[in-house]
């Protein structure tokens, strides 16, 4: 179900839809709690919706698409970013971002190509892009940082969002991924 390039406004409005999802993920990314008492932050519940919404982009129109969104979100998702919490914070998720959705992209096409099932891609891909972007942005954002908290607990904190994102994109995002996939391409295979 690949096309050319999409609509420049269905473009922008994709790219938006990610600067919006990384500014709610960022901004509660700053708050804390403790579950059984492992430390987690609000933001591992927001963030997997970013990379349902580029693989459903891959999947109905290509990773060039998906390739060009990603690029157009990333300044924007940064400058929200560092305004709504701090500047690192907005570097580290810009970088996290980019870099964990370019390997999404390429995971989830590689897969895609392989594989005649739907899951596969989503799920694998989703995998490895929640490692690389989970790591890279708690690495940047707290390593060392001001924040004292943050600085001594951001591996065991981003090993449970990790865990978290993992456990909600298998069971909840996928099959959610799996029902919107199915609706969207009786939509757009009907006359």
């Amino acid at each position: 179900m690949q096309s050319s390039r999409l609509p420049t406004n269905l473009i922008l409005n994709l790219a938006l839809l990610q600067v919006v999802i990384i500014a709610l993920a960022n901004y509660t990314v700053q708050f804390t709690n403790t579950f059984f008492g492992y430390h987690y932050s609000y933001g591992m519940f927001i963030f997997p919706a970013a990379i349902v919404a580029t693989d459903l982009t891959i999947r109905l129109s290509g990773q060039a698409n998906a390739r060009i969104i990603v690029a157009i979100a990333f300044v924007p998702a940064i400058l929200i970013s560092a305004w709504l919490a701090d500047w690192r914070i907005g570097l580290a998720s810009g970088f996290a971002y980019f870099f964990g959705q370019l390997l999404d992209i390429l995971v989830f096409h590689h897969i895609r190509e392989r594989s005649l099932a739907w899951w596969p891609a989503p799920l694998v891909s989703t995998f490895v892009a929640n490692v690389i972007d989970t790591y890279t942005f708690y690495f940047t954002a707290f390593f060392r940082s001001s924040n004292s908290f943050m600085a001594a607990n951001w591996i065991e904190i981003a090993t449970i969002d990790l865990c978290f994102k993992v456990v909600v994109c298998t069971v909840l995002f996928l099959p959610f991924y799996g029902i919107l996939l199915y609706r969207l391409q009786t939509r757009l295979i009907r006359p």
